[in-house]
């Protein structure tokens, strides 16, 4: 073989090579890569949240969310929290809404709804993984932390649950996840203390401080890793306070952690 072809064919091996430790350290599927992308009859959007101070945007993968994780919001909601063991569901990837800091973001009022519920939640973005995760290893998983609410359908939650049906129609819908950008736990630490709070039209409506949690941030990352193998792109809206309550058209909706940048919505 002519040493000059022997020269590029070694050169496309050691490049090739490189390409696929690339793709194994960021965590890529390196065969659609190498083949060629699948064909496809249309194009899905992906879903990303930016990652503060940088030009990231992180990739969401799946998003969980803890129910009744503060025991007055507990109370109020009808449970138990001395007795009852954290429970989880989860919002669509397109529930996500971005929203950025000093903005007052247009946030749309849902169909078949006529008792629209805010909720404001520290959430958690996880850059790796695993299955039946200690707690005491749960916080190496988190990548950064944003400010975040889970909209809800109430009159629609409940009517499910009186049915004893899933009722996913009263969270899951388009948009009931508004977001924050994210901010790197390596500049922030972690977020196990400190103010929680939210106003509507200015007045005061929930006021917390996030060490009442009932289940930590890691104990919640260390229980869903009993159920699902989580993986790095997974959110995870870590419960809300008491006195959550309705908003109607007008409403403008700000809330905000310690240490994190207020969010706003306007209801249109």
């Amino acid at each position: 073989m002519d040493t000059t072809l022997r020269t590029a064919g070694r050169r496309a091996a050691l490049q090739s090579a490189a390409a696929l430790g690339v793709g194994a350290l960021a965590g890529c599927a390196t065969g659609a890569t190498a083949q060629g992308s699948p064909k496809t009859p249309f194009s899905v959007a992906d879903t990303y949240i930016p990652v503060a101070g940088s030009d990231l945007q992180f990739p969401v993968r799946r998003i969980y969310c803890i129910g009744r994780n503060y025991a007055a919001h507990a109370r109020e909601m009808g449970s138990d929290p001395t007795r009852e063991p954290p429970f989880f569901f989860q919002k669509p990837t397109d529930a996500i809404q971005n929203v950025a800091p000093g903005t007052v973001a247009d946030h749309p009022y849902p169909s078949l709804t006529k008792n629209y519920h805010y909720e404001v939640e520290l959430v958690a973005a996880l850059h790796r993984g695993g299955r039946e995760i200690p707690v005491d290893k749960a916080l190496d998983c988190v990548y950064a932390y944003a400010v975040g609410l889970d909209m809800t359908r109430r009159d629609l939650q409940r009517a499910m649950g009186d049915q004893k049906k899933p009722w996913e129609i009263g969270k899951s819908f388009d948009r009931s996840a508004p977001i924050g950008p994210l901010h790197l736990v390596a500049q922030t630490g972690h977020y196990t203390k400190g103010a929680i709070w939210l106003k509507v039209n200015g007045q005061t409506k929930q006021n917390a401080n996030l060490n009442q949690m009932i289940w930590s941030v890691a104990e919640q990352i260390s229980k869903l890793s009993e159920a699902f193998e989580l993986a790095a792109g997974d959110i995870i809206y870590s419960g809300t306070p008491e006195n959550v309550g309705p908003v109607v058209r007008g409403d403008v909706i700000e809330c905000g952690i310690d240490g994190l940048p207020n969010l706003s919505v306007r209801i249109v």
